[in-house]
């Protein structure tokens, strides 16, 4: 009898060690232990894959601009794009013109167009906010699972266009060069200043230099 209980006790213990040995959970739950965002790679292939794929179909600079003069309501409606609600609404455009001056932040440019020739200005030092990765549209804030990553991949976009974009452009440009360009301007739509456009760069390119 003794036996048979000593048999007991001991094939108890195991089942309670093997109980304790094993468990299981979701799966996105141990990916999300396991694994880190990395901000500069989603943004690298964000560049590649949407952006710049994005950037061959955006309107044209001075058809936009004309398109907001006659019917602001279509133009944010069919080429705006942003997150969240509010008036603050992000373009993806594209263009070519005639650098008219180089200043310490900044390329002016009149724009060449069959429509509206205004002077844009093209950003050159101060480069932040949202509006490059928010003005394709192509981006889902579904895929992340926090604000801070999804704010991160802003700050990548922008340090790839200051290091890749901008240096070279700055270093060759001069007065009377013509360039191409495409990026994202911000409007207001509630407030909308059509006096001096302000493009972030994604793509910066001189066709033909004096």
């Amino acid at each position: 009898m003794k036996k048979i209980i000593r048999y007991a006790a001991f094939f108890i213990l195991i089942g309670i060690v093997a109980y304790n040995s094993v468990y299981f959970k979701k799966l996105d739950e141990v990916k999300a232990a396991t694994t880190s965002f990395n901000a500069a790679r989603y943004a690298n292939e964000f560049w590649g894959t949407k952006l710049i794929p994005a950037t061959r179909k955006a309107i044209e600079t001075g058809e936009l601009l004309s398109l907001l003069k006659t019917d602001k309501e279509k133009a944010f409606a069919n080429h705006s794009h942003a997150l969240g609600i509010g008036n603050i609404k992000y373009f993806l455009v594209q263009g070519e013109g005639i650098v008219e001056s180089i200043e310490e932040n900044q390329v002016l440019v009149k724009i060449e167009s069959l429509h509206e020739k205004p002077e844009i200005s093209i950003a050159t030092e101060y480069i932040f906010g949202n509006a490059v990765r928010d003005a394709s549209g192509a981006i889902d804030i579904n895929e992340f699972s926090n604000s801070m990553d999804f704010n991160n991949v802003s700050a990548e976009i922008n340090k790839l266009i200051r290091e890749g974009v901008i240096p070279e452009f700055k270093s060759k440009v001069k007065k009377g060069d013509r360039i191409t360009f495409s990026g994202a301007i911000e409007l207001n739509k509630e407030h909308t200043d059509l006096k001096r456009i302000e493009v972030i760069p994604v793509s910066l390119k001189i066709v033909d230099s004096i």
